[in-house]
Order: C-alpha cells, then sequence, then structure tokens
C-alpha cells in the first residue's frame, strides 16, 4: 500500500491532535492539583493536645489571607506565593486567655510558620518548609 505525502501529514496531524487531547486530559488534572491550595481549610497533621480535642487548621482564602485556629489561640495572616517559595506574614492574634502549654505551642507553631520558605504538595497534604517541616491535609468533609 503506497501513501503520497498529503496521505501522511493529514495521518501525522491525526497523531498529534490524538497527543494533544491525551495530554491535556491527563496534565491538566495534575497540574491543578500540584498548585497552591487557595480557597481551601487543612488541618496540622499532629495529635490533639491532652485535655483538648482541637488541632490548629488554617483556612487559606483566595489571595492568600489566612485564619489561623491554633491550640487555642487564632491568628491572622497572609501567603505570598511564587513558583516553590512561600512566605507567611504573621498578622494579629487573639490571645484568648490560654493555659501555659497551649500558649507555648501556639507561639512554637506561629514561629515555626513564619519561618516557612518553600511549599510542595503531596496528594492531600501541603507540606511548608523551614527550620521545621509542617504538614497540613486538606479537610475533606
Amino acid at each position: 500500500m503506497e501513501m503520497d505525502v498529503r496521505s501522511v501529514v493529514q495521518w501525522g496531524g491525526v497523531w498529534v491532535g490524538l497527543l494533544v487531547a491525551a495530554l491535556g486530559s491527563s496534565v491538566a488534572p495534575s497540574a491543578a492539583q500540584n498548585g497552591f491550595p487557595f480557597n481551601t481549610e487543612l488541618t496540622l497533621e499532629a495529635a490533639p493536645m491532652r485535655g483538648s480535642k482541637r488541632i490548629p487548621n488554617l483556612e487559606i482564602g483566595p489571595s492568600g489571607e489566612v485564619i489561623i485556629e491554633l491550640w487555642c489561640k487564632g491568628a491572622r495572616g497572609r501567603f505570598s506565593v511564587a513558583g516553590d517559595t512561600i512566605v507567611f506574614v504573621p498578622g494579629a492574634v487573639d490571645d484568648r486567655g490560654c493555659p501555659a502549654d497551649r500558649a507555648a505551642a501556639d507561639d512554637a507553631l506561629l514561629a515555626a510558620l513564619a519561618d516557612i520558605s518553600g511549599w510542595r504538595r503531596q496528594g492531600d497534604v501541603l507540606v511548608l518548609t523551614g527550620t521545621r517541616e509542617l504538614r497540613f491535609r486538606r479537610n475533606t468533609n
């Protein structure tokens, strides 16, 4: 069976179209899964402190604004993200008359957030890196 140049070009176009369609359907979701989780609520991967069921969580808004519920205190701040680099700018802290152990844990977590410099996604987990690695799991409920 002989194919002329026009047939080869047509088949080549079909293959390129199929390849683009296949890549488009497999690359787009992956890119979305790997992006920074704006508009997301996440919970710190940690056990509750003794005598409490509370675990710190982040509520990240569409522009990087963040509401943080700590072990006892509440706080606000902002994430600035560029590529895999991240900066946390702390805001107001709501001191709620916390017991000393929870207040100290809150202050340590805020200090660790202020020290982050990088981030990555591992499925539903946001990993923040600095002198300490913090892992926050996306709330799915």
